[in-house]
């Protein structure tokens, strides 16, 4: 289970003098469980890149980690209102906030657009090349894995890391390297949040993506042959029973 995480920056005092001194004070939001029961915050106080003290609402108190730092640490665990306060923020700020993304952001899904396509065919010495594509899909959390006739692939294969694609989407790509076997099923399966259950996309050998490129052009030309053919006759017949015969 990996922790998820919040940066709220809800105060940072910017000192511009000539040595570019920074002080900021962040907030941290962590959390493993989805009902947000083990919700934690921690708030730093940070000058020069240097974390001097910080609040921890899991200890409920101050920590410091220079000389400044622990006498502050000292003079701040004293007062208890001070520390109720902080404390309070991890139902107040971070359990609020967290509740608004999981809403609005964490909860949106949007299913990938999945593609199986031939990038490579056998040779003899060489086996081929199969790339299951899918796209435009969020979260970017996605398995994909390859299955022939339903048994699934331990080897041969290789996948990119989910890639981000400038406007909150992802795309992935997996090859799988094979030796074609005749009456064999090919199928890549597709495990997403937007689906309720994993998505099969068979590879259909029985035509490659040039070869139905090929017969797409072919078949719109003959449509365009045939419609401009039937056009030419139209107008000849329209001129034909308009013309009047002169006789000699």
């Amino acid at each position: 289970m990996f922790r998820l995480l919040i940066l709220f920056i809800v105060q940072s005092v910017v000192l511009n003098t000539a040595n570019g001194h920074v002080m900021s004070m962040p907030t941290w939001c962590y959390w493993n469980k989805d009902d947000l029961s083990d919700m934690e915050l921690i708030r730093p106080y940070i000058f020069n890149k240097i974390n001097y003290i910080e609040f921890n609402s899991t200890l409920g108190k101050y920590v410091g980690y220079t000389e400044l730092g622990i006498r502050n640490a000292e003079v701040w665990n004293k007062d208890t209102a001070q520390l109720q306060a902080q404390k309070a923020q991890v139902e107040t700020y971070c359990k609020r906030n967290v509740g608004i993304y999981y809403s609005v952001v964490l909860s949106k899904t949007v299913e990938p657009q999945v593609k199986v396509k031939l990038v490579k065919k056998p040779d003899g010495s060489h086996p081929a090349v199969l790339m299951c594509s899918a796209y435009s899909f969020y979260p970017p959390l996605i398995k994909v894995t390859w299955l022939r006739n339903n048994k699934e692939f331990e080897s041969d294969v290789t996948s990119t890391e989910e890639m981000a694609d400038g406007d909150w989407y992802y795309q992935v790509h997996s090859h799988l390297e094979y030796t074609p076997e005749s009456g064999e099923e090919i199928s890549c399966v597709v495990e997403h949040a937007s689906f309720k259950k994993p998505m099969s996309y068979k590879w259909d050998p029985s035509m490659s993506e040039p070869d139905k490129s090929k017969i797409a052009i072919g078949a719109s030309g003959l449509v365009l042959g045939v419609v401009l053919s039937a056009a030419g006759f139209i107008y000849y017949r329209k001129k034909s029973s308009g013309r009047i015969l002169v006789p000699t």
